[in-house]
């Protein structure tokens, strides 16, 4: 428990420390996503990356194994192509899918032997495929030894680690907000709301002319907490710095917290016509696809949604932006943590393979490609990055230490998430009330690890 409340601390620290480190930089320097889908990598020639540490390239050929979420497809495919530049005689076959069945399959694939050679694990405890679910297990190996190792920041450690043991690269740094599509915007004549007001009067403006405010895809299970967590961030997190000790103590809960107005906002914005007319039977897919046409103005994200809208509108000018929950904008605080984790499995089929490619990540050049391409921050600073303008709200948030960590990633086990996720499908449907959901999640969390 104790564990815990100090990740919240640390990771708090660690966003200024990188935040700081980005913006000294910015100032010297004045595939498809709906399914599961394997490829191979082509061995294009690229920019060459700094060899891994220990490695000789020369000796490394054969073929490497590499799952990942749909989500992050653009960018580590960015970053396969700088590594087949680098090891001309390795292939690296890929698959990517969707939240959901990543995590089921890659379960099955661990418990039978059958996992890639390197996959992405989430950080903390928040799910099936989290570092904290799977390391007990000895699915995973130990990256303790690995040369980037001690250069991952220490506000991170709580949550690509176990019991001191590091498992965990993580590549970005994300938050999750409205990202706006610009065009859209100048179109009706709207900016981003600053204050809760400010984000009901968006929504009948955009009705006023056709559009969408915010495309809403909860047909897709994970995407349902995101506005929560959005409006959670400030309402909760942010008014209680304790909040987090305060339930490892055993002395808070959700359903005796501000997560009652958080999810009765949720409602509110459905009830005044912020989404479209069927969430529950809208995608993740198909509100990109929303966004990026400009049929909605916006969508409440990851930063990671940042590179799918510009893959689809290349001309597009999309800008990531706090979501309010109050009508003082100086109360707002946004989520931020590590994205882009990958792990190596305990028993690979190409042990050297996967210990040059997860090295290959760590580099500055490859972490870079990932974060730019990717529309996040690279989780271990370097002088080289250069910042992406539709991020530039986000590093002032961190900046000033207004961000808190993403909710899920401290939770003691998965249920917790998975009470979170089906509740609030079934209070789109109907189903149930915010105070059932509530409940069922603090029944969970009791729980523990």
């Amino acid at each position: 428990m104790i564990e815990r409340s100090t990740a919240m601390r640390n990771q708090r620290r660690f966003v200024t420390a990188a935040v700081a480190a980005t913006t000294m930089v910015l100032a010297a320097c004045g595939g498809d996503a709906d399914s599961d889908e394997t490829t191979e990598g082509t061995g294009a020639e690229g920019n060459q990356a700094d060899a891994p540490a220990g490695e000789d390239g020369a000796d490394l050929s054969g073929t490497l194994t590499l799952s990942g979420t749909a989500s992050d497809r653009p960018a580590v495919e960015a970053v396969i192509e700088l590594f087949e530049a680098e090891y001309p005689d390795v292939t690296v076959e890929t698959t990517f899918a969707d939240t959901e069945p990543y995590q089921a399959t890659l379960r099955t694939q661990l418990t039978s032997g059958t996992a890639p050679d390197v996959f992405f694990a989430w950080p903390g405890n928040g799910n099936p495929g989290a570092v904290q679910v799977l390391a007990p297990n000895g699915f995973l190996r130990d990256l303790g030894d690995r040369p980037w190792a001690d250069s991952v920041p220490e506000g991170m450690h709580a949550v690509t680690d176990v019991d001191g043991t590091r498992y965990l690269l993580p590549m970005a740094f994300s938050g999750i907000g409205a990202i706006y599509n610009q065009a859209a915007m100048d179109e009706i004549g709207a900016a981003a709301p600053e204050t809760w007001d400010e984000v009901l009067t968006l929504c009948q403006t955009a009705q006023d002319a056709g559009k969408v405010a915010f495309a809403l895809g909860n047909q897709t299970n994970w995407v349902t907490q995101l506005i929560n967590y959005a409006l959670a961030a400030t309402n909760v997190y942010g008014a209680d710095e304790n909040f987090v000790d305060s339930m490892a103590a055993g002395d808070a809960t959700f359903a005796g917290s501000d997560w009652v107005g958080t999810m009765e906002q949720y409602m509110q914005m459905n009830d005044a016509g912020c989404f479209q007319s069927d969430p529950l039977g809208t995608s993740y897919e198909t509100t990109i696809d929303m966004v990026a046409t400009g049929d909605a103005l916006a969508v409440v994200q990851g930063t990671w949604a940042i590179a799918l809208l510009a893959e689809q509108a290349p001309d597009g000018e999309f800008r990531l932006a706090a979501l309010p929950a109050t009508n003082d904008p100086n109360e707002t605080v946004m989520p931020g943590a590590p994205s882009g984790t990958f792990a190596v499995n305990a028993e690979p089929a190409e042990p050297d393979l996967a210990l040059a490619f997860i090295d290959f990540m760590a580099t500055p050049e490859a972490m870079n490609t990932f974060a730019e391409t990717g529309g996040s921050l690279p989780a271990i600073p370097n002088d080289q990055y250069e910042v992406d303008p539709a991020l530039e709200e986000l590093i002032e948030f961190q900046s000033a230490g207004r961000t808190v960590p993403f909710m899920d990633q401290l939770w003691p086990n998965p249920r917790v998430q998975e009470a979170h996720l089906t509740g609030v499908q079934e209070i789109f449907a109907g189903e149930t009330s915010i105070g059932d959901v509530l409940q069922t999640m603090d029944e969970a969390y009791a729980k523990g690890q």
